[in-house]
């Protein structure tokens, strides 16, 4: 009898957990609140309140399309630097950026993303303005992975646990914008 409590209390704690996940890293003592927007038919993700200096892994929807933003507690709602992500998009890569297009003034907000288990490739930056990151429509920056749970760090500060490698130019792997808005054309990887 216990084995089959502890098995279904196992399978009831698997099925909780989403297919995907975004794990919000807060570096420094500010507390935001994240806002997530869906591409037209996705599922509306709840907005999470992410306090400083702690993490909150946000599940994600199967195939989910979309961006968030932070917002610092007392600052105005406003897009600023997005996290952009197309989940188990063609061929089941997933496709992420940071994207400095809305609003690259934000530099308080959505900093740096990257696989969680393989650490790499990365896109965004500790200090803003840097060369991996979105800041036109046609910029080349879109990151791929396999991987289905991301790292996504907010505000300032940096903390080494949480520091993702430094980018290759000479090695990572980027795509156009399409990619991650869910418009790119199949290519072989």
């Amino acid at each position: 009898m216990k084995f089959i409590s502890i098995a279904l209390a196992l399978a009831a704690a698997a099925l909780g957990r989403g297919e995907n996940t975004v794990k919000l890293v807060s570096q420094d003592s500010v507390d935001r609140t994240v806002h997530f927007t869906g591409n037209p038919g996705m599922p509306a993700i709840e907005t999470v309140t992410v306090r400083g200096h702690q993490n909150v892994t946000v599940d994600m929807p199967h195939g989910w399309i979309g961006n968030w933003f932070a917002v610092s507690r007392g600052a105005a709602v406003a897009p600023g630097m997005l996290g952009e992500v197309a989940f188990n998009s063609w061929g089941g890569v997933t496709f992420f950026d940071v994207s400095a297009i809305v609003n690259a003034h934000d530099h308080v907000g959505v900093k740096k993303m990257w696989p969680a288990a393989s650490r790499k490739p990365s896109s965004g930056c500790d200090a803003f303005p840097c060369a991996f990151a979105y800041y036109l429509p046609d910029d080349v920056q879109t990151q791929a992975t396999r991987e289905t749970d991301l790292i996504c760090t907010l505000g300032g500060g940096g903390d080494a646990r949480n520091a993702a490698p430094v980018v290759d130019a000479a090695t990572a792997l980027v795509f156009p914008r399409e990619f991650v808005t869910g418009r790119g054309l199949p290519v072989q990887i």
